[in-house]
């Protein structure tokens, strides 16, 4: 749009201001035309190109011409030049030295209309040439309205580089979330059933095929007890949110306890990470009685306070002997991470005191 009212100014201005010529005022008047027309197309050149110094002057110098070429052609739209000049020094520089040439520029053709046409004519003529600088306003407020989309722009480019670091982030947060499940499947299932085909290859060279069963069996059942485990975390991945209670309620009796939970408080929804934090503990809990302290009685708590949710899981001491072997010291550290994630706390260890004294327990409080 530019583009064409700028090369619509200049050909009026070809077809319209006289004289022009070869030689004395046409001459003068035919460069003018040239100069004005040159400043007047510069209007196009990028704002990064073009130093605020050099603006100033290259401006400046066309409001010169432009009143100059007002002065000596006698006819056509040489006022234009001024005008629409006038209107690109408020786009161009800042408002206030904007306003100052702007002014420059009024009062340079009102006095050069004055001059000419003298003071015995009407005031109109000369007040048009003081009216010249008038579009500076509308450049002013053009460079406002692009300034403001500009800041626009960049204050959405910022929000969705925001958002882009914050996916970036919880995708790494997730990574680690599916680490810590991977890990609490994985890890002591693994090492066990290592631990078992380790002690049947020792004793194949003893001859005992009892014993050699038995470590094979105990191999096996590791294998079931890791397969449903894992079946537990896939499901947990891939619902949002699993109901507590009954997910709980499930768990204990695929591990063999039925009837052991307990719920007290107002029960009430629990958001979905608190919900898969508290079941990946329990389920570790109960892998770790399992292993630890093999035909001991579980019992689980869930008990909702106005404050948090906390979840205490018991069991009993072994009845039978465990199985030897160490874990890998993970599972507490995976079960910590997790409640501290929630601001919670996790405690775990053997009561000393009440009438639980012996049993070991895992309570997580994870707060409202």
């Amino acid at each position: 749009m530019q583009w064409a009212v700028s090369l619509a100014v200049v050909v009026a201005g070809i077809l319209t201001i006289r004289p022009v010529g070869l030689s004395g005022r046409g001459l003068a008047v035919a460069l003018l035309l040239v100069v004005n027309s040159a400043a007047l197309l510069a209007r196009r050149l990028p704002e990064h190109r073009v130093s605020p110094r050099l603006a100033v002057v290259w401006l400046t110098f066309g409001v010169v011409a432009a009143a100059a070429l007002i002065g000596l052609s006698s006819s056509g739209t040489g006022y234009l030049f001024a005008f629409f000049l006038a209107g690109h020094i408020g786009y161009r520089l800042e408002t206030r030295p904007a306003l100052v040439l702007a002014g420059f520029c009024s009062l340079l053709c009102g006095a050069v209309l004055f001059l000419r046409i003298g003071p015995g004519h009407e005031l109109l003529p000369w007040i048009f040439g003081l009216a010249a600088g008038a579009p500076v306003l509308v450049g002013i407020v053009n460079r406002s309205q692009q300034r403001a989309v500009r800041a626009a722009i960049d204050a959405a480019e910022s929000a969705e580089r925001a958002a882009r670091a914050e996916a970036r982030t919880a995708v790494l947060t997730e990574r680690g979330r599916i680490a810590r499940d991977v890990h609490d499947v994985l890890a002591h299932s693994l090492a066990g059933i290592n631990m078992q085909l380790e002690l049947a290859d020792a004793l194949i060279d003893t001859g005992d095929l009892d014993k050699v069963r038995e470590a094979h069996n105990k191999a096996h059942s590791l294998v079931k007890e890791s397969l449903r485990q894992a079946q537990w975390t896939v499901h947990a991945l891939r619902e949002d949110a699993l109901p507590l209670r009954e997910t709980l309620t499930a768990m204990l009796a695929s591990s063999g306890h039925r009837d052991a939970l307990t719920v007290t408080g107002t029960v009430r929804e629990v958001p979905a990470e608190a919900v898969r934090s508290l079941l990946r503990i329990a389920q570790e809990a109960l892998t770790n009685a399992a292993r630890h302290a093999p035909g001991g009685a579980v019992a689980m708590e869930l008990a909702y306070t106005p404050a948090s949710t906390a979840l205490r899981i018991r069991n009993r001491p072994a009845t039978r002997r465990a199985a030897p072997g160490a874990g890998s010291g993970m599972g507490l550290i995976g079960m910590r991470e997790r409640v501290a994630l929630l601001g919670g706390t996790l405690a775990a260890g053997p009561v000393t005191e009440g009438p639980h004294q012996g049993d070991w327990q895992v309570e997580a409080v994870i707060p409202q």
